[in-house]
């Protein structure tokens, strides 16, 4: 008798150490990378077809001229040396509305930078350059066609079937005419409202497909899109005549663009934008959306699940642990899982943080992974997943000095 009850327990210890085991969220361990920048800021990552991981920053030469660059990771975790993609000393820098590069999918590349335009201090225009064979930048040309000093920026990208980039930006043409919504202040001092569009260009900078997709969005929340398993998503802070501005979603699918839907009703009202935009990532079907709300005067940072491409979510769960400043990035790492990372305030400074989060909406603690600044010079984290693990990049703010950072993140 004694020996049976040796075994069934030692069969229960067993079976719940496999439990645990399958249960068990992952952790990650941050390995520093070290940076080939001196002074710089607003970094991005991206990842071409076939996992190869490309970190693009802006270097601050001085006071009046900045330099777009570009670094591919090699496979012993280094980064190449940097390549510069433009100049200029007439570009509109800001905290929250960063150039980036992107990858079509042949691996060719394009470029975007926000260059001024008139005196006004948001009249800056979007500028895109491709990569061509001779490894040349090529002259830069602009996505909007309204030929208005005014407003555009908050830029995303994506690489399209047939070698195609899809972009997606605020276009703040409205804002410099007077409409019926003439009382309508979006804070620049201008009236009419901010609109989000779309436009498809190819490796020789030939536009196509332009469309209005929503024409009235929050002001100055950064876009962001991915490609599903049905075609591409774009995901952005809406914005109600009441004020409302909580996230929303469009597809695209049998080439035609959905109208607008809200991945969730917060019922944000806020007279102002909050610079606190939404992330999306992708995997086939499966489509996680994370976000910053302040609705009833309470902060927290959301994601929400799709398994239709977009088409309906899941209610949303909580990820932030009670004092968010927001700045989520999101990427998936399976077919079973995704991370989320956002910042933290802690005391004086912040921390950014990271979650797991399943397909059936399961939610892991959230570990600490990085001290940062709580200012706006620290910008936003972005993490991607390429082919070997997680990587992420920052920005450290140094008695007022900023320099872009980046580290693998390898997932025990």
């Amino acid at each position: 008798m004694t020996r049976i009850i040796v075994i069934l327990i030692l069969s229960i210890a067993l079976l719940t150490s496999a439990c645990n085991t399958k249960d068990r969220f992952p952790i990650v361990i941050v390995s520093h990378i070290e940076t080939p920048t001196v002074s710089s800021g607003q970094s991005r990552l991206v990842v071409d077809s076939k996992g190869s991981a490309y970190l693009s920053w802006i270097e601050y030469n001085d006071s009046d001229t900045f330099q777009l660059q570009y670094a591919q990771l090699r496979d012993d975790d280094t980064w190449s040396s940097p390549e510069i993609i433009a100049k200029g000393d007439d570009w509109f820098i800001n905290w929250a509305d960063f150039p980036a590069l992107s990858i079509f999918e042949d691996g060719s590349k394009a470029a975007h930078w926000l260059r001024m335009r008139d005196i006004g201090t948001y009249d800056y225009d979007v500028h895109i350059s491709t990569q061509g064979d001779d490894q040349d930048w090529q002259p830069s040309f602009i996505p909007h066609r309204d030929s208005i000093a005014a407003e555009h920026g908050f830029v995303s990208m994506v690489s399209t079937k047939g070698n195609q980039m899809l972009i997606s930006w605020l276009d703040g043409r409205n804002t410099k005419a007077v409409t019926d919504d003439s009382n309508d202040d979006h804070g620049h001092g201008h009236h009419g409202s901010m609109t989000l569009r779309t436009a498809t260009f190819d490796t020789n900078g030939n536009l196509s497909q332009e469309h209005e997709l929503d024409q009235r969005i929050c002001d100055c929340c950064q876009t962001d899109i991915a490609m599903t398993g049905q075609g591409p998503i774009i995901v952005y802070r809406d914005r109600s005549k009441e004020e409302v501005r909580d996230i929303s979603i469009v597809r695209r699918v049998d080439d035609k663009w959905t109208d607008p839907q809200p991945v969730y009703n917060d019922e944000w009202q806020i007279n102002g934008c909050p610079v606190n935009g939404p992330a999306v990532a992708a995997n086939g079907s499966h489509v996680i959306v994370a976000w910053y709300t302040g609705a009833n005067d309470t902060s927290h940072v959301k994601a929400a699940l799709s398994n239709d491409n977009g088409a309906n979510f899941d209610l949303p769960v909580l990820i932030d642990d009670g004092m968010p400043l927001g700045r989520v990035d999101v990427t998936w790492v399976n077919d079973e899982s995704a991370v989320i990372t956002w910042l933290e305030k802690t005391g004086d400074t912040a921390t950014i943080k990271l979650k797991w989060i399943r397909a059936d909406g399961t939610v892991s603690p959230s570990q600490a992974i990085i001290k940062t600044s709580a200012s706006r010079q620290s910008g936003f984290p972005i993490i991607v997943k390429d082919k070997s693990s997680l990587l992420i990049t920052w920005t450290e703010v140094t008695d007022n000095k900023t320099v872009v950072r980046s580290a693998r993140l390898d997932v025990q």
